[in-house]
């Protein structure tokens, strides 16, 4: 996932820390004003044998190793504007990339660096901090569930065509597997076949459905599912609704019903991640008008800028919960900051 931004951090990193390699390189002309090694004729002599005489060796490892180099804005200017276009063109937020940059700057700027020490290490550790600083802390579903109280309602929202429906059967098959019961309310009764297809998705995984006729109310759907849930001792609820976008008010007024009338434990947010900064207004404006706990993020395997990912959870400061990676109900794995950074600023 992500290839392409890996490949333009990898770039920016090697710009940084060349340009702080750079600064260490030693200065001829302060070479040849410094005091020489040997001692002027007249000084007290010491013996070549004497423990007090520093040798050659320990000289250069004072000289050039143990100093230490202070980093400058200046030297490190180029490279910080490199890697502010490198995530602007991966259509990281412009509030995201300056958060990134500002934290850059702070942590390596006015910095005492040995200069034994390695430049690289410093750059990625400054660069790990900084994209784990916009990434938050993502969200562990299923610690989540465990210290809740049962049934715990999920409402799944998002625009249409990006995958919501299937994602809330990934979701089921993954709690499933990991030995939580789960229902699935239909309460997308708007859209053509929408029942039909989560339906479908349910028999798969083996999972109960609670579904009404085409057309019905989509609160009475999903109010009978959390019934449904109480009555049976089932751990979890995933409440699928129609996609809609945050223009259309009178979607949105629904939206508002079904919240109150399924009373959610947590509402998700599911959009592409493909669809780059468009996602990241979108699920601005949905957390605005109805309000989301967390993000899924679809198609990531499709992903090669890596935008909407690192800047969704910084814009709305929700975290990222999921990412899908493919059309097979397996194909979605927990989302983790630290696993995306290492990705991303791992050795190739």
């Amino acid at each position: 996932m992500f290839g392409g931004l890996r490949e333009r951090l990898q770039a920016a990193r090697a710009r940084l820390a060349g340009s702080i390699q750079a600064a260490a390189a030693p200065d001829p002309e302060k070479n040849s004003s410094h005091p020489p090694s040997h001692p002027a004729s007249g000084e007290h002599d010491v013996q070549p044998d004497s423990p007090a005489t520093p040798s050659l060796a320990s000289k250069v490892k004072t000289f050039i190793i143990d100093r230490e180099l202070v980093i400058s804005e200046k030297e490190i200017a180029g490279a910080l504007d490199e890697l502010e276009i490198t995530l602007l063109e991966s259509d990281v937020a412009l509030p995201v990339t300056d958060a990134v940059i500002a934290h850059v700057k702070k942590d390596l700027i006015g910095k005492h660096r040995r200069i034994g020490q390695s430049v690289d290490s410093l750059v990625v550790g400054t660069l790990k901090m900084a994209l784990l600083n916009v990434l938050g802390k993502g969200f562990d579903l299923t610690e989540y569930i465990k210290n809740h109280g049962h049934p715990v309602k999920i409402l799944f929202t998002g625009v249409n065509g990006t995958g919501k429906t299937t994602t809330v059967a990934k979701i089921g098959f993954f709690l499933k597997q990991k030995g939580f019961t789960v229902v699935i309310g239909a309460g997308d009764t708007y859209r053509a076949g929408a029942i039909e297809q989560i339906e479908v998705h349910a028999q798969r995984i083996g999972i109960k459905i609670i579904q009404h006729q085409q057309g019905a109310d989509p609160s009475a759907v999903l109010f009978d599912a959390v019934q449904y849930a109480v009555s049976h001792k089932i751990d979890v609820v995933l409440a699928d609704t129609a996609g809609r976008f945050h223009t259309k008010s009178n979607l949105m007024s629904q939206l508002e019903k079904i919240r109150r009338v399924m009373k959610p434990d947590l509402v998700i947010y599911v959009d592409e991640a493909i669809a780059g900064n468009d996602a990241v207004v979108r699920a601005l404006e949905f957390d605005r008008t109805v309000g989301a706990d967390a993000v899924v993020l679809t198609k990531a395997d499709m992903d090669s800028r890596g935008g909407a990912a690192i800047s969704i959870a910084h814009t709305i400061k929700k975290p990222l919960m999921f990412l899908g990676t493919g059309q097979a109900y397996d194909d979605i794995i927990p989302f983790s900051p630290e696993g995306m950074v290492e990705e991303l600023l791992g050795d190739a």
